[in-house]
């Protein structure tokens, strides 16, 4: 196998239903900073290391939207420090949750592999795991250093 010719999947976008709910939800949660807003429908986060965006669904789709009865998306990730860490999160952001349009989907486990993490989803059911995993949470440049 060959070495990769790039530096990791740090970008995502998603559509949402209400760019404003989904700003809050992010902010607050995940304490993301906003590095660019080139209008009112688009918005761009960063956490130091990475580039998130959020893409409001124009109103003359949102009527007509309907969502898949699943997410095909299966996931996307945090990635923190420790266990210690994955079970200092849940506690912070389980009272929050419902609040800012979110809920817990599977509560903190330890999994085989070692890693340990829990799942929630954001407004528009967008399931999000927060993921200690041994091999790469302790890289420099997962903790915003490199």
């Amino acid at each position: 196998m060959t070495a990769p010719f790039h530096r990791g999947l740090r970008h995502v976008a998603l559509r949402v239903t209400n760019l404003a709910r989904s700003r809050s939800f992010y902010e607050r949660l995940l304490g993301m900073q906003v590095v660019w807003e080139p209008d009112p429908d688009n918005l761009y986060f960063s956490s130091g290391s990475d580039n998130f965006a959020l893409h409001q669904i124009p109103q003359s789709e949102l009527a007509a939207y309907r969502p898949l009865q699943g997410q095909l998306l299966d996931h996307i990730g945090v990635i923190l420090e420790s266990p210690e860490a994955v079970e200092r999160m849940y506690q912070k952001i389980e009272p929050l949750l419902q609040e800012l349009g979110g809920q817990i989907v599977k509560p903190p486990k330890q999994h085989r592999d070692g890693s340990y993490s829990f799942y929630f989803s954001d407004p528009d059911g967008t399931v999000i795991q927060a993921l200690y995993e041994p091999s790469i949470s302790t890289l420099e440049s997962v903790q915003g250093k490199g």
